[in-house]
């Protein structure tokens, strides 16, 4: 059975709903009551646990995760609550346009300038409600802004597509793999904090112009993802050169950036690959087609997948920016699969493609009249190493 069918297959449980109440994922879930998620969420995260137990026992260090209850650590850290259809982070809101349900999302101050150009108003919702669905991306998508149509990505596609490029031996380990992770916010630090857990070195790039976004929000929170990794800070467009005798000495790099931002720095990803290399590609929409160039966020991507759950007015918020701690996972777990495999990889994760895969099934609308207990959140193993501390050291071992 492929990676596919073994995480999306998977029938529910009879303790599925038990789990998500005690998680604390519920509590972020809904409107004025705690609320259930689709049927098809909760069979998922459980084949995310096993999967990454078995992959990671295969190569030296198994790891043991409760998925369910990670969904809400940043929550937990940061204080968050369900806030119906504001999401937890308080950034994206779900609002009703002529034909249908848009999540918006404006995190930074930029996206909010951007509003009257988008819409003739600085009301949002005013602005929304009087366009229909698909003219309203179209105009945010051309802005730059994130948003998505309720339920606009469907299952025609797998939620992880991947290129071969290249061949290498398989792998049976992970301790002596180098992991490379230019990512930032949630699912690629993820994705590259499992691979600390499971004994790999995993070294951090960020851009000396735009450090990693999370380092401002709740140092706990970066410390979980961070700690026993090393940190580069690279000048990316100036130190070009560098950067590629990086990602050539990785054996797995994880990206989350839109493709052509590669594309602009010199870098060759499926050269990359050709060489022996996985690389893993986070995107909201997907490395091809339209959906290439659109930003997303965990909150809109996952509007977009239809992983929404329901209050009896409409559509609302599951747990917190939840496609992106499922894609971090997903993205793991495939990178694993093609490690082993013998490497030579592109893999393409999508948010809101992950997302549609867990929401096939919705609940009935009875209310969830247990207890819902509040998210948690590991304790971090030590603290992130501060920007840069290990550029020069890093730089001279791998050639670069």
């Amino acid at each position: 059975m492929d990676l596919h069918h073994r995480l999306f297959d998977t029938p529910p449980a009879a303790d599925d709903d038990g789990r998500w109440a005690d998680s604390g994922a519920m509590a972020l879930t809904g409107g004025a009551a705690p609320t259930l998620p689709p049927r098809s969420l909760m069979p998922v995260l459980r084949s995310l646990e096993n999967e990454l137990a078995a992959r990671t026992a295969e190569l030296g260090t198994r790891v043991d995760v409760d998925a369910v209850a990670l969904l809400g650590e940043r929550a937990a850290i940061a204080g968050l609550t369900r806030r119906g259809r504001t999401s937890c982070g308080g950034s994206t809101r779900l609002l009703r346009a002529r034909d249908g349900w848009l999540a918006v999302a404006l995190p930074r101050p930029d996206d909010v300038a951007l509003v009257p150009a988008w819409l003739g108003t600085d009301d949002v919702a005013r602005g929304i409600e009087g366009r229909d669905a698909v003219e309203g991306i179209e105009a945010g998508v051309l802005l730059g802004l994130a948003c998505a149509r309720l339920g606009e990505t469907t299952t025609s596609c797998h939620a992880v597509r991947w290129q071969r490029h290249g061949g290498a031996a398989p792998r049976r380990s992970l301790r002596d793999a180098l992991v490379v992770d230019l990512s930032a916010l949630w699912a690629g630090p993820l994705c590259g904090h499992l691979f600390t857990s499971a004994g790999a070195r995993v070294v951090k790039v960020e851009s000396a112009s735009r450090l990693d976004g999370a380092r401002g929000g709740p140092p706990a929170f970066f410390d979980l993802l961070h700690a026993g990794q090393e940190s580069v800070v690279l000048d990316l467009r100036a130190e070009r050169d560098r950067l590629r005798s990086v990602v050539r000495a990785a054996d797995i790099v994880i990206d989350a950036s839109r493709p052509r931002a590669m594309s602009q720095l010199g870098v060759d990803v499926h050269d990359i690959a050709a060489g022996g290399t996985v690389w893993v590609s986070i995107t909201g929409h997907g490395r091809d087609g339209p959906g290439a160039g659109r930003i997303a966020f965990g909150d809109d991507a996952a509007v977009a997948g239809g992983l929404v759950a329901a209050d009896g007015g409409g559509p609302v918020f599951v747990a917190d920016a939840v496609a992106d701690p499922l894609a971090g996972m997903v993205a793991a777990v495939a990178a694993l699969d093609r490690f082993a495999a013998g490497g030579g990889w592109v893999v393409d994760v999508s948010m809101a493609r992950v997302a549609a895969w867990c929401a096939v099934t919705h609940p009935p609308p009875d209310p969830w009249t247990g207890p819902a207990a509040p998210p948690r959140a590991r304790r971090a193993a030590g603290t992130a190493a501060p920007p840069g501390r290990d550029t020069a050291r890093v730089l001279r071992e791998l050639g670069a």
